[in-house]
């Protein structure tokens, strides 16, 4: 079984011989020619999507390229609409996030405010009503004699 496996591999992905015949050699030289030409020409194309080379060119192909360049913007700017869309949406909902937060926040606020309206009510209550009488002056200074000089000494 491993034998025809090998054999198998062998004929399958071994390498190619140089002993290609002729027609096999004439056919892989014409593939190049024809893949040669394509990427020519789409490297032409290329050219005239960015607007270089545009001199050789008649009024029917530039009919042409105005219409695929019309086209490309219109999917271009489709796609451009839909990625603001798809942010405007995204922005809505963070909006509407922040304002059921916003609300939250504002529900507790207004219920620490009432507690602490209520504690302050409550403690009004509470405390017998004393007026304070105004402080008086004359009995906390002494005012000094007339005889009495403060000294200072200098060293």
């Amino acid at each position: 079984m491993s034998k025809t496996l090998e054999r198998y591999h062998k004929s399958s992905y071994g390498p190619i011989e140089a002993h290609q015949s002729p027609n096999n050699a004439q056919n892989n030289y014409q593939e190049y020619l024809k893949l040669k030409a394509r990427v020519e020409v789409l490297q032409q194309s290329q050219r005239h999507l960015l607007g270089e080379d545009l001199g050789n060119l008649g009024p029917k192909e530039l009919d042409q390229l105005e219409t695929v360049l019309d086209t490309s913007l219109k999917q271009i700017r489709l796609k451009q609409t839909q990625h603001m869309f798809e942010q405007l949406s995204g922005l809505q909902q963070k909006e509407k996030n922040l304002m059921e937060v916003n609300r939250a926040l504002r529900s507790k606020l207004e219920e620490t405010n009432a507690a602490i309206q209520e504690t302050w009510q409550q403690g009004e209550r509470n405390m017998p009503y004393r007026p304070v009488q105004p402080a008086q002056p004359e009995a906390f200074f002494e005012p000094l004699g007339r005889n009495s000089t403060a000294q200072i000494q200098y060293e």
